[in-house]
Parts: structure tokens; C-alpha cells; sequence
């Protein structure tokens, strides 16, 4: 359990949301600074964050590759796990999963998160932090695109509308697939190829419309898929734009550019609470 100690008897500290973060592998192990980020924002907003034992799968890598006995089995046992841990902490009263991997949401919507912390929600970071009415007052500087995942984990409101809602600022979507499409890349370079020459014509223009009148002012693409991340970032170099996750973006910004360092002293500093299963 990860939560602020000098939150520690404020009035309201018995109401205080209580919240269990799924990472998954994109978010924790491959561009782990979305998973600090996530607890970072939470932390910030007062939340206690519940976090399962590290590195887990959701098991749609596994099943959507074929091996759909290896994907079965591994969500059993994460439901099997999650069960413990709700049972452990029952007194904290979940009633939100929030999750930061559209992939990981389409898997876990499979999970009955409902049996495991009665009458709970599933939920982007992005969309919980919309709710909640956190959001930039615009950077200057930047100009911002968005680019939709195949995989939106965004299930309950627009992810342009939150995109721009949180970034406090015009944000443009940027349309089509970027090309990575999970293990595409990996299994079919030769389409995956194929895409990626479109995306890149579709993010150029993009770009180019943002920086009319505004000369060589840096353009940033957001996204809110750990693989979609990885296929932006690909284009760096050839679109001369830098791709990043929302929820990074608004870390740097509300947190300081030394967020991760901030909020891994904080966290490390009192606010972690291991819990035996």
C-alpha cells in the first residue's frame, strides 16, 4: 500500500479513496516511468494506492498469440491472487481499479473485477484523473497531439475530450494506427512497414498544421498505450516530434521535472506499507 504519512490525520483521512493499480507489463516493465507516474498522480491526489506483488501479466499477450490455455491460466491465478488480496484488505473498501494499458483493460474487463472488490469500476489513470478535475492550465512552448490506441483504455468518456481536458490546452487528434500493434511489429515487420509510412504522413501534417504561425515550436505526441508508445517513438527522428504518455506529461508539469526522484524519496520516506498474503 503506497500513501502519503503526513496525509496521516487530516480530517476526512477515514474517507480517503482507496484505489488498487494494475500496471502490467508496458506500464512497469517496459517504460516503467508510466507506472511512477501513475502512483505519483495518485499520490498526489491523495489516493491510497493498493499495488499486487511486482511484475504480473494480464494474460492477453498470451491468448492473443494462440496460447490461449498459457492466457487462462495466468488469469486464474491473478484472480486467485486478487481475491487474497481483497480479502486482506478488506476494511480499505475498494471501489476502483485503475488501470494505465488499454490491452490490460480489455483483459481485466474478463476478470469479474466485481466478485473480487464488490461493486467496484474498472478505469484508465487518465479518466480517473478527468474526474477528479485535475489538469494543466496549458505549457507553454508545446503544441500536442493524441494519438488513439487500437486498444483505448478509455471506456467511459472520450479520449480526445480527456486529452484535452487535461492537458488544459488545444490538443489535435492524430488519426490511424501507429504500427506497433502490440506484437505486430515483432511477427509482421512487412505490414507493420506498411502502416507506419501512413502514420508518419499522418503525423507530419499534423505537425505541420500546429506549427503554422508558430515557427519551430516543439510538437509532442501523447498517448495512453505502453505499445503505441513504443511505435510513436519510432518516428522521432523522421517527424522531429517526441512521443510521451499523458500521464507523464502531467507528472513533469504539476510535479516538477523532478518528479520520479520526488516522488520515490517521498514514497520510500514512510509512505509504503508491505502486506503479507
Amino acid at each position: 500500500m503506497i500513501r502519503d504519512p503526513k496525509r496521516a490525520g487530516e480530517p476526512g483521512e477515514e474517507e480517503r479513496e482507496a484505489v488498487f493499480y494494475f500496471p502490467g507489463c508496458g506500464s512497469e516493465r517496459l517504460f516503467s516511468q508510466v507506472g511512477l507516474a501513475t502512483q505519483a498522480m495518485l499520490w498526489h491526489a491523495g489516493a491510497t494506492t493498493v499495488l499486487p506483488p511486482g511484475y504480473l501479466c494480464c494474460g492477453y499477450p498470451q491468448t492473443s498469440s494462440g496460447d490461449e490455455d498459457k492466457g487462462q491460466a495466468i488469469t486464474t491465478a491473478n484472480r486467485v491472487l486478487f481475491h487474497r488480496v481483497a480479502n486482506t484488505l478488506n476494511y480499505l473498501d475498494i471501489k476502483t481499479v485503475v488501470v494505465s494499458c488499454g490491452t490490460c483493460m480489455d483483459q481485466l474487463l474478463k476478470y469479474e473485477f466485481g466478485k473480487i472488490f464488490p461493486g467496484c469500476r474498472l478505469v484508465d489513470i487518465h479518466e480517473w484523473l478527468f474526474e477528479k478535475g485535475i489538469k494543466l492550465d496549458g505549457v507553454s512552448g508545446t503544441k500536442y497531439m493524441y494519438h488513439e490506441p487500437c486498444h483505448t483504455p478509455m471506456k467511459h468518456h472520450s479520449g480526445i475530450k480527456v486529452a484535452n481536458a487535461l492537458m488544459g490546452q488545444r490538443v489535435d487528434l492524430n488519426d490511424r494506427c501507429c504500427g506497433e500493434s502490440g506484437t505486430l511489429a515483432v511477427s509482421r515487420p512487412d505490414v507493420s512497414t506498411q502502416i507506419r509510412f501512413r502514420k508518419q504522413q499522418e503525423i507530419e501534417a499534423g505537425a505541420a498544421a500546429l506549427r503554422v504561425g508558430a515557427g519551430d515550436t516543439a510538437v509532442k505526441i501523447l498517448t495512453s498505450c505502453p505499445s503505441c508508445l513504443q511505435g510513436l517513438s519510432r518516428y522521432e527522428n523522421d517527424a522531429d516530434i517526441t512521443a510521451d504518455y499523458i500521464v507523464v506529461e502531467m507528472a513533469k508539469s504539476i510535479l516538477g521535472p523532478d518528479w520520479l526522484q520526488d516522488y520515490l524519496r517521498a514514497a520510500n520516506g514512510g509512505g509504503i506499507e508491505r502486506v503479507l498474503l
